[in-house]
C-alpha cells in the first residue's frame, strides 16, 4: 500500500480540479452577485459597477475561470468578497473548529458503536439485541437537525448541563462547548456503524476458523479480540470511511444549530453573501479532507487485510 502511495496522491489532483470546476460554475448560476449583497438592497448602479470591477466579476466567465485555476495551482484561494482578506486565511480562523468538531463525533461514534453492536450480537435475538436495533432504526431515521434541536432543548436550555452555542477558550473550554455538537454528529453515524458491525460480528461468529479456535481452547476473550474483532472491523473500517464524507457534510447542519464557528457555518455565510472565493476554498478544503480519509481508510484495510495488498 505505502508503494502505491505515490500514485494515489497523483489521483487526487483530478478530482480537486474537477471539484474546483463544478463548484466555480454553480456558484455562479445563483440569483444575485457579490457587489449586490455588500452593498445593500439600496445600492446605485455605479456603485455595483465600481464594485464588480475591483473584485473582477465584471470579466467573461472564461477569464475569471482562467484565473481561478491559475491561482489554485499556486495555492491562492483568492481574496474574500466580505472581509477583504486572503481566504486561506479566513478557512485557517476556522477549521481547527471543524477539526476537532469532526475528530470528537468520529470518537464518540466509534465508542457508542463497537460495544453496543457486539452486545447486539452475542445476544442474537434476545431482548437485549431487539433493543438495541431499536435504538439503531430510530438513529437511522432520525434527521441530525431535530437530533441537534432535541439535545439543544433538553440538555442545554432545560437542564443547563451544556451550553448552546459558542466554542469557550482553552482546551477543557473548547471540548465542553463541542461536546453536544458532537454526540448529535456522532449518534447518525454510530447508528449505521452499529448495524454494520452487529450483521458482520454475527457472521464472524459463525465461521469456521472461529469455531476452531473454540476448540482448541483458547480463551473467549482472544477469540472475541483476536479473531472475530479483527476480521469484522474491516467491513466496518470501510463504511466508516465512506461515512466521514458525511460527517463533514452534516457539520454544515449542526455548526449553524450549535451556532459553531467553524467552515460549515463560514460556508452557509458565503452562500447567502454571494462571497464566491470562500465557497470554493471551502468546497475544496473539504473535498482534500475527504479524500485524505479515504486514503487513511485504504491504508488501514490494508493492514488489517494483508490479501488487499496482493
Amino acid at each position: 500500500m505505502l508503494a502505491r502511495l505515490p500514485g494515489r496522491l497523483l489521483q487526487m489532483i483530478p478530482t480537486f480540479i474537477l471539484i474546483g470546476v463544478v463548484v466555480f460554475v454553480l456558484i455562479r448560476l445563483l440569483p444575485g452577485n457579490p457587489a449586490a449583497a455588500l452593498l445593500g438592497v439600496h445600492a446605485t448602479p455605479e456603485a455595483l459597477a465600481r464594485i464588480d470591477a475591483q473584485l473582477g466579476f465584471n470579466r467573461p466567465v472564461w477569464v475569471q475561470f482562467l484565473l481561478f485555476l491559475g491561482r489554485l495551482a499556486h495555492g491562492d484561494l483568492g481574496i474574500s468578497v466580505s472581509e477583504r482578506i486572503p481566504v486561506t486565511a479566513v478557512i485557517a480562523q476556522r477549521l481547527p473548529v471543524t477539526l476537532a468538531l469532526v475528530a470528537m463525533a468520529a470518537l464518540m461514534a466509534l465508542v457508542l458503536a463497537l460495544p453496543l453492536a457486539f452486545l447486539a450480537a452475542v445476544r442474537q435475538n434476545r431482548p437485549t439485541d431487539i433493543a438495541l436495533r431499536g435504538v439503531f432504526q430510530v438513529g437511522l431515521s432520525t434527521p441530525i437537525f431535530y437530533i441537534g434541536l432535541l439535545m439543544l432543548g433538553f440538555l442545554g436550555a432545560q437542564l443547563h448541563w451544556f451550553p448552546v452555542g459558542g466554542i469557550g477558550s482553552g482546551l477543557w473550554g473548547v471540548l465542553y462547548h463541542l461536546f453536544l455538537p458532537a454526540l448529535t454528529l456522532g449518534v447518525g453515524l454510530a447508528a449505521i456503524l452499529m448495524r454494520s458491525l452487529r450483521s458482520t460480528v454475527i457472521g464472524v461468529l459463525r465461521a469456521e476458523y472461529v469455531e476452531f479456535a473454540r476448540a482448541k481452547g483458547i480463551s473467549p476473550w482472544r477469540v472475541m479480540t483476536g479473531h472475530v474483532l479483527r476480521n469484522s472491523l474491516i467491513t466496518t473500517l470501510a463504511l466508516f470511511g465512506l461515512n466521514i464524507g458525511t460527517l463533514l457534510g452534516n457539520t454544515v447542519i449542526v455548526e449553524n444549530v450549535f451556532a459553531v464557528p467553524g467552515i460549515g457555518g463560514l460556508l452557509v455565510d458565503a452562500i447567502f453573501g454571494r462571497d464566491y472565493p470562500v465557497v470554493q476554498g471551502v468546497t475544496l478544503v473539504l473535498a482534500v479532507m475527504v479524500s485524505i480519509v479515504f486514503l487513511l481508510t485504504d491504508i488501514a484495510e490494508s493492514w488489517l487485510d494483508p490479501r488487499l495488498n496482493t
